[in-house]
């Protein structure tokens, strides 16, 4: 019992971790790194690493989210009945989650920027609509904790 309480938390722990490291490390790219970057002055080579170690932090935590999330979505599933407000929201989320995913892998594709040049609709909006969907999935999350909560424990 006891192993399984840590493992629940690590693979909570993992996933709400990765969950604010891509959403706020989006936030920080937007706000302050691409500003910043245009305010400079011209450094491709800069700007080019810059992205190249942020395309690797969103890689693994895709990794980890996809791997966490599995984890806790059977752990949820077995461990009560769930209505249907969960489970839908639970869809939901997964589905902008790998609406997400499928966005990041698309705009982290080296040949997509160097053709788009950020010229096509979906690659000038890519960004934003990363973080939007990265903050909807989050509010999903927190939504689905609620959920959980009530199910189990009805006040």
């Amino acid at each position: 019992m006891a192993l399984l309480l840590m493992l629940r938390l690590i693979a909570r722990t993992a996933h709400t971790l990765s969950a604010a490291a891509w959403v706020g490390g989006s936030i920080m790219y937007l706000l302050v790194v691409q500003p910043a970057l245009r305010l400079g002055g011209p450094a491709p080579a800069v700007a080019a690493k810059v992205a190249a170690l942020f395309k690797q932090m969103v890689n693994v935590c895709i990794g980890v989210l996809v791997l966490s999330g599995v984890y806790l979505v059977f752990d949820r599933l077995t461990q009560t009945t769930l209505g249907w407000p969960y489970l839908t929201v639970l869809g939901l989320k997964i589905a902008s989650a790998i609406a997400l995913f499928l966005l990041a892998i698309y705009l982290g594709q080296s040949n997509v920027r160097r053709l788009a040049k950020r010229t096509t609709r979906l690659s000038k909006a890519a960004p934003q609509l990363m973080l939007a969907l990265g903050i909807f999935v989050f509010v999903l999350g927190a939504l689905l904790n609620i959920l959980f909560e009530l199910t189990v424990a009805p006040h």
